[in-house]
């Protein structure tokens, strides 16, 4: 039998740790820390929380200590990993106020990541705190279960907070946007970057986004960088390099960065400090996984290693480092990072490569198109305009992204984009493509063949 140890439990080490248990369970000894009070908290629903569109937390998770020692586990929570020894294969961690040695022949790290913490005057974070907790009042980050919960519970005990600053404009900056306008916020939204979303979607796709936050009230600080935040004993102005904001409240969502403190020096990092990892998910390291925010996933877009976080990925890569950390042979087939977006009933969704990352690839991408609406004009109800983008290279015609604008649900189309790309279908190919139609649901010419027809040949 042999004894593995998991470093983290939220979505990759969840997935991970029921990988194993419901598949080799009877050979091998699962031991697992995790220096937080909860497990699986589906950080995509905070802004759902907070806006009030849920009713609360509860179906925001979906394991639990209890859960996976059911299983057969052993989990100790509110047990922070301090340092790991390579050579003797231990695992020093604190349990109960008590330092606590853990043997292993595997080690899986699934320590996801942390919020990143810009240079800003006036921020400074409680030492060692892992709620990210600011030392002055009403800054907050936005991550874990407890976040959410102290930013409702000050909303609902200070009436006070009517001025909201959100710094980022990233997919969870733009829904915090949202939830604090639905509670009757005048919100400000601040990002270096000179739109929303640049990451996922090209300019005409992210300015569709930026209108709808801007027709709902909210208002638009792009292209400024946060330099101070100032008050008394709480936050009372917000201050970029163009303007002073006063608030009552500021919300940081400026990204996340791998949490591998814990290999530093021991193995190899990505230039961003994620856990380089094979498509094993083994580490530089034998033996050595890493699953999750805090490692690397194949690109199939790319035909490279990137540092792609998103839920999903996380979960795929902790079922295949369960298979091979257990000594059963699994090669992840890679992922396109797929990901959506739905602010105000306007759902986004895309794929891929954006055109500006594709070219900054070295491709010869070129971009397709095509605006429509998505049932034949005689449906007069429900029936909502459609924006399509998308990416190939001009040399070898393979598809390299897609994006999707709609105020129909449109998601499941970009399922066939990420496969797509996945198999290098061309753009040629995909105007050929066997696409049912029926009045109820789309065109005969729909907006995906006819983006495929139009395509710069």
């Amino acid at each position: 039998m042999s004894k593995i140890v998991v470093i983290g439990a939220n979505h990759a080490g969840t997935a991970c740790i029921n990988t194993m248990l419901d598949n080799f369970g009877n050979e091998n000894e699962i031991v697992v820390f995790d220096q937080n009070s909860n497990i699986s908290f589906l950080g995509c629903g905070m802004a759902l929380w907070i806006g009030k569109q849920i009713d609360g937390p509860e179906g925001l998770f979906y394991s639990d200590k209890e859960k996976l020692e059911a299983k057969g586990a052993k989990v100790y929570m509110e047990s922070p990993v301090l340092s790991v020894d390579y050579d003797k294969k231990e695992v020093t961690a604190l349990v109960n106020g008590q330092k606590h040695v853990e043997s292993y022949e595997k080690l899986i790290f699934a320590t996801g990541s942390q919020p990143i913490i810009p240079p800003i005057k006036g921020i400074e974070i409680v030492e060692g705190n892992r709620e990210f907790k600011a030392t002055m009042e009403n800054v907050q980050f936005v991550k874990l279960y407890q976040n959410s919960a102290e930013v409702i519970e000050k909303l609902r005990n200070n009436e006070g907070i009517k001025r909201v600053a959100v710094v980022g404009a990233g997919y969870i900056g733009v829904e915090l946007a949202e939830a604090f306008e639905r509670l009757g916020k005048e919100v400000t939204l601040i990002d270096v970057a000179d739109t929303c979303l640049a990451g996922y979607y090209d300019r005409e796709l992210s300015d569709l986004m930026s209108k709808n936050l801007a027709d709902h009230g909210i208002k638009l600080a792009y292209g400024q960088t946060v330099q101070a935040v100032e008050g008394s004993d709480k936050v009372e102005r917000i201050i970029t390099d163009k303007e002073t904001f006063d608030i009552d409240m500021v919300i940081m969502a400026v990204g996340f960065r791998p949490n591998t403190d814990l290999g530093a020096g021991k193995i190899d990092l990505f230039h961003n400090g994620a856990f380089l990892v094979d498509k094993k998910q083994e580490t530089s390291l034998s033996g050595v996984y890493a699953i999750g925010d805090c490692a690397t996933i194949y690109d199939n877009a790319l035909d490279d290693m990137s540092y792609i976080a998103l839920a999903s990925n996380a979960v795929r890569s902790g079922i295949v480092g369960a298979y091979n950390a257990t000594g059963h042979e699994l090669e992840g087939i890679g992922v396109q990072g797929s990901n959506g977006i739905n602010i105000y009933d306007l759902k986004m969704v895309s794929t891929g490569l954006t055109l500006e990352k594709a070219k900054a690839a070295g491709y010869n991408a070129v971009e397709t198109g095509f605006n429509d609406l998505q049932k034949p004009e005689f449906i007069k109800h429900d029936n909502h305009e459609v924006a399509i983008r998308i990416v190939f290279d001009k040399d070898t015609r393979v598809i390299l992204g897609a994006q999707i604008a709609s105020h129909e649900d449109i998601s499941m189309g970009i399922h066939l984009f990420s496969l797509a790309i996945q198999e290098k279908v061309t753009i040629d190919k995909l105007a050929l493509t066997d696409i049912f139609f029926l009045p109820h649901f789309n065109k005969p010419y729909n907006y995906i063949t006819m983006a495929a027809l139009t395509a710069e040949k």
